[in-house]
């Protein structure tokens, strides 16, 4: 029996997908297949096979270290797996008890993630792409697996679908846009002999020096854009190489920053697609001499923060219309017609459906726990300051860009069927899949009980509304209050998740020089 089978997914259509990749890549010229997976933090992780060992690797997987999966920001693992009772509590950590498989050597006595034992990557054939910017190379997305075939709690895009599978039952599906902000900037001549000086190697290394690709504070301007023609065109031919739906690339406010948006897909694939994006693009911009950064704040003096702007809509799923290609035509579930009798465009019965103006006040309800699922480094709580296009109260307001919540209407159809909410909370950095997924159970809370949003906010900075947390530890302690995050996403991964963040804030507090931390740790490593 295959791993894929013993796992449950060694359908006939994935054999037949596997059959097919095989001849693709035969026929291609690929010589070499990166096998990625996404970490905690929203970054890929994987090996790199030859072709001969892809058919192998398809029916098989292989295998990775357990300790990816419990790593911080420095790859230094959180956890004690070399003692006893050191991955304790962990999901999953009985795994080796109770199934008698290997796992890296024999079942241990804290199970599933102990002395660094193994885990199981197993591909999706469908994910296939060849890397634009690496010669004869592709690329394939997995999940992970414990040896026994059973799934891997802890992994992220299994967090997703199974939030997305909660959904579904719901009978809703999800559609997600992208809107990204991000740095770029020319690695200066010489700007990687510090970096890859042998004798200036720590953990976390040096950054490299770097020059901006604009001098910034002229939005959206086209003599900028025009400056920053050669960056911008490898960030576009590569996303388009992918099959990624970028629709436009803009320069923002501040220098060396821009902007990356995507056109509206079902909400796994939207995750997919920005890990996807992130790691392409730092990965290619590389190779032309430049600098792309996911960090909220880069380390420099007057520079504009950036944030992930996420916008959401639910589609109603009916009994035979449970497909992807019925959430890209099927009924928005936030869209109305006619605003509801007796509001005024400040209710949100104005714009939206009752389910969305439930889902809106869920959104709001569970904001001080989102805030760590969608803002989670050091750095990135340092966006949220007055008038400065980032939120700092929890509330909404009707195509507000200083509200935590953007409602914006549909046109030009009858049922405004792009009617949708935008959540400008993220960061770049934050992982894709957890973003997501708190969307979608604090959205679903509201729904089931029907919770009622305040008016919206025309005044998104004033220090009456109820206020974001200012610090991560803060929302850390929040997410572990909220019972529906720790019912939804499971109390044993929200413990994981913050005790590998409070890793984080550890080492920071204990750092001399707080600026140099940040550039190691968050600069440097993208």
């Amino acid at each position: 029996m295959s791993f894929a089978a013993r796992c449950g997914i060694d359908s006939p259509e994935r054999q037949a997908a596997c059959v097919q990749l095989l001849k693709l890549v035969a026929a291609s010229g690929v010589d070499q297949i990166r096998l990625s997976w996404c970490d905690l933090h929203g970054q890929l992780r994987g090996k790199t096979l030859t072709v001969r060992a892809l058919a192998q690797a398809l029916q098989n997987g292989i295998g990775m270290v357990s300790t990816i999966l419990l790593k911080d920001t420095s790859d230094r693992t959180a956890y004690k797996v070399f003692e006893a009772g050191g991955v304790a509590g962990l999901p999953g950590s009985q795994v080796g008890l109770t199934t008698g498989c290997e796992t890296g050597g024999g079942a241990h006595a804290d199970g599933g993630f102990a002395a660094a034992n193994n885990l199981i990557l197993l591909p999706d054939p469908a994910s296939y792409r060849q890397l634009p910017w690496a010669q004869s190379t592709g690329w394939l997305q997995c999940q992970a697996w414990f040896p026994s075939g059973e799934p891997v709690a802890l992994d992220t895009r299994r967090v997703l679908q199974q939030a997305l599978g909660k959904l579904k039952q719901a009978g809703f599906g999800m559609r997600c846009g992208l809107e990204v902000e991000f740095h770029i900037y020319k690695i200066a001549d010489g700007g990687l002999v510090q970096a890859l000086d042998p004798q200036q190697a720590a953990w976390p290394g040096p950054a490299p020096a770097v020059q901006m690709i604009h001098p910034g504070y002229n939005l959206l301007s086209e003599t900028w854009g025009d400056a920053c023609a050669l960056p911008l065109r490898v960030v576009q031919e590569t996303a388009q190489a992918l099959g990624l739906p970028l629709t436009s690339l803009e320069i923002e406010l501040g220098p060396s920053q821009v902007e990356a948006v995507f056109d509206v897909t079902d909400a796994l694939t939207a995750a997919d697609n920005m890990v996807l994006f992130r790691s392409s693009t730092v990965q290619a911009l590389r190779r032309a001499g430049y600098h792309a950064t996911f960090m909220c704040r880069p380390p420099f003096p007057n520079i504009m923060s950036s944030g992930w702007h996420l916008h959401q809509s639910l589609v109603q799923l009916g009994s035979s219309h449970q497909s992807l290609a019925h959430l890209a035509t099927g009924h928005n579930a936030f869209a109305r017609a006619l605003p509801r009798a007796g509001c005024d465009p400040q209710d949100a019965e104005f714009t939206l459906s009752a389910t969305g103006a439930h889902y809106l006040a869920g959104l709001l309800a569970h904001a001080p726990a989102m805030a760590a699922l969608a803002t989670p480094t050091l750095n990135g709580f340092e966006r949220f300051r007055p008038n400065a296009l980032a939120p700092q109260a929890i509330i909404w307001g009707r195509d507000n860009r200083g509200a935590m919540l953007r409602v914006i209407a549909g046109s030009g159809d009858v049922e405004n069927s792009a009617t949708h909410i935008e959540n400008r909370l993220g960061e770049p950095a934050a992982n894709p899949y957890l973003y997501i997924a708190s969307q979608i159970h604090a959205g679903l809370d509201g729904v089931t009980r029907e919770l009622a949003p305040p008016r919206a906010s025309l005044v998104p900075y004033d220090p009456a509304h109820p206020q974001l947390p200012t610090q991560l530890g803060n929302a850390l302690d929040f997410l572990q209050q909220d019972a529906t995050y720790t019912t939804g996403l499971g109390s044993g991964f929200v413990d994981y998740f913050c005790r590998i963040k409070r890793a984080e804030l550890e080492r920071h507090a204990q750092s001399d020089d707080k600026a140099d931390w940040a550039r190691r740790e968050y600069f440097g490593r993208s």
